[in-house]
């Protein structure tokens, strides 16, 4: 048997070119000789579809498609993810199901049994828990049909009560296919490995993953698809590209692939963050693309990063230097827009500075300068870079980092504004290594000392990151035990960080939280992000 993974990017709600897509697939694999096709979870919808599942339109659109599919399945099988309805009265009104398709029709409805609830996922929210295990048959071939989560609960501390796999098997199948629509992050490629590996040495059958690539507005597949037999050797497809590919079933067996090699944290997640703006952009009918660009590392990593994902005539940086903005801040930033060739804008803020200052100073009368004025310059480069925005068509781009955000070290209205957040995810001392790694990769586009200087808001004369905050090493180190390790403070100082240090970051990371709940969508690259998969209460008094 010839089976082919399809390895595509699809777009929420966009049925007719999910359809087309899988349809073109579907073709172009019945004239290679492919007998079964598999398409990844939810394909026919797009993942995640979120609230847009409980409307009876949405799922009579993924019935109409499935059905157009179906009859494109003659002379050969697919697997299409797909939501289906559950006839029963009692439990959720839906499963998330693989549907299989042949001789012009559904022949067989496989569901979802493990539903994940955690971090960005809320499938039980929607779906209802298989309860009913039967292996496909086809072409004389016994296949054991499973989606996603379903193959992740062989841990020493399992999430389930059950394992789909221990039913299937006593079917004797020939092999097992794993439809998914997996979440990247920089970790998770090695965790999905393991857990291929594992289920494929433990039920001795070779396993095909099919996984989704692309990005859907803060989620990032990578793709990643592969096959993995027993002795844990395997065949993976690209990262973050679509690609079809077929394989021999009888060579699958035989096992002993040659392995490829491994790619690096900064390798996946440059490629993770330029498909996620590219998809971002092209899913939402956007082109052009500003930011502001203040000759510092985080302004400047996206830069790069909007170059590279749309093109340097599609990006326009503007700069926006107040009267503490150091001449390094604005030579550096016209240094990066000359390397990378893009246009640009120079709009100085000192006038609208003054302009505020009259207008509030009767009111701020009596009381000294600081944290106020020094917003109200952040606030006016926000209005400015939002009317270019609006009036030239632009998306802006925010350039926050997740250290930042995390002890709300930006204003509101401020820094923190744009549609759309590319380092979110990324703590300050990764930005650095992030730069790094652009540099060395795309021929030194980001002046050095861009990446060698202090950081500085340059709000104030003088001002350094460090008058507020610890070295970011440190801060960064205890702010990753408390958001990734959810460690508690005794804890965080067991490890040998200073008392006084641990309980002042948490409780800024603990008061932020109203300013995280405003902020844009962050690109998701690390295990535990801001936004959809990390849920707190703004109005809460732990350690704050």
């Amino acid at each position: 048997m010839k089976i082919a993974l399809a390895q595509l990017d699809y777009h929420v709600g966009n049925f007719e070119a999910n359809a087309a897509k899988i349809i073109k697939a579907i073709n172009e694999a019945k004239l290679s000789g492919v007998q079964l096709i598999a398409f990844s979870e939810l394909a026919i919808c797009g993942y995640p579809a979120w609230d847009f599942l409980e409307f009876d339109d949405f799922i009579a659109q993924c019935e109409k498609s499935i059905k157009t599919i179906a009859s494109h399945c003659t002379g050969i099988a697919a697997i299409v993810g797909g939501p289906c309805r559950n006839p029963l009265k009692n439990g959720k009104n839906l499963y998330n199901s693989a549907w299989f398709l042949s001789e012009g029709t559904v022949q067989q409805m496989v569901h979802k049994t493990l539903l994940p609830t955690y971090d960005v996922f809320d499938e039980y929210r929607y779906f209802e828990p298989n309860t009913q295990f039967n292996c496909v048959d086809y072409l004389g071939q016994k296949i054991a049909v499973s989606i996603c989560e379903d193959l992740w609960n062989l841990s020493e501390d399992p999430l389930y009560t059950k394992n789909p796999m221990d039913f299937l098997i006593k079917e004797h199948p020939d092999f097992a296919i794993n439809i998914a629509a997996s979440p990247f992050s920089f970790s998770h490629d090695a965790s999905r490995m393991a857990v291929l590996r594992n289920n494929a040495k433990k039920y001795n059958i070779p396993f095909f993953y099919v996984n989704h690539t692309g990005a859907q507005t803060e989620l990032i597949f990578d793709g990643a698809s592969m096959v993995v037999h027993p002795d844990g050797s395997y065949l993976k497809m690209s990262f973050f590209e679509e690609e079809i590919r077929s394989f021999d079933l009888r060579k699958i067996k035989e096992g002993n692939f040659p392995q490829s090699d491994k790619q690096g944290k900064y390798e996946l997640i440059t490629q993770a963050l330029i498909k996620g703006i590219q998809d971002y952009f092209s899913k939402m009918g956007f082109k052009k693309a500003t930011l502001g660009l203040s000759g510092g590392i985080d302004s400047a990593v996206v830069f790069a990063l909007a170059v590279k994902a749309l093109g340097a005539e599609q990006v326009l940086p503007i700069l926006l230097p107040s009267p503490y903005t150091s001449a390094l801040s604005n030579n550096e930033a016209m240094t990066m827009v000359k390397l990378l060739g893009t246009a640009h804008k120079i709009i100085p803020i000192a006038k609208v500075m003054t302009s505020y200052s009259d207008l509030l100073n009767p009111h701020f009368e009596g009381l000294k300068s600081g944290l106020a004025e020094e917003n109200l310059q952040a606030r006016a480069r926000g209005t400015i870079l939002m009317a270019i925005s609006n009036k030239l068509d632009y998306i802006l781009l925010n350039t926050s980092n997740k250290s930042e955000m995390a002890v709300g070290y930006s204003t509101l209205y401020g820094d923190s504004i744009g549609a759309f957040s590319v380092l979110g995810d990324l703590y300050k001392t990764e930005v650095y290594e992030l730069a790094d790694y652009i540099n060395k990769t795309w021929n030194n586009c980001i002046p050095e000392l861009i990446i060698s200087r202090a950081p500085s808001a340059e709000l104030r004369p003088d001002q350094k990151d460090s008058d507020s905050l610890p070295d970011y090493s440190i801060l960064d180190a205890i702010l990753y035990q408390y958001i990734e390790n959810r460690k508690g403070p005794d804890e965080i100082i067991q490890m040998g960080y200073d008392a006084t240090t641990v309980h002042k970051i948490l409780k800024l990371v603990n008061q932020s939280e109203y300013k995280r709940f405003q902020a844009p969508p962050i690109l998701r690259v690390s295990d535990k992000a801001f936004g959809i998969g990390r849920r707190l209460p703004i109005v809460a008094k732990y350690l704050a």
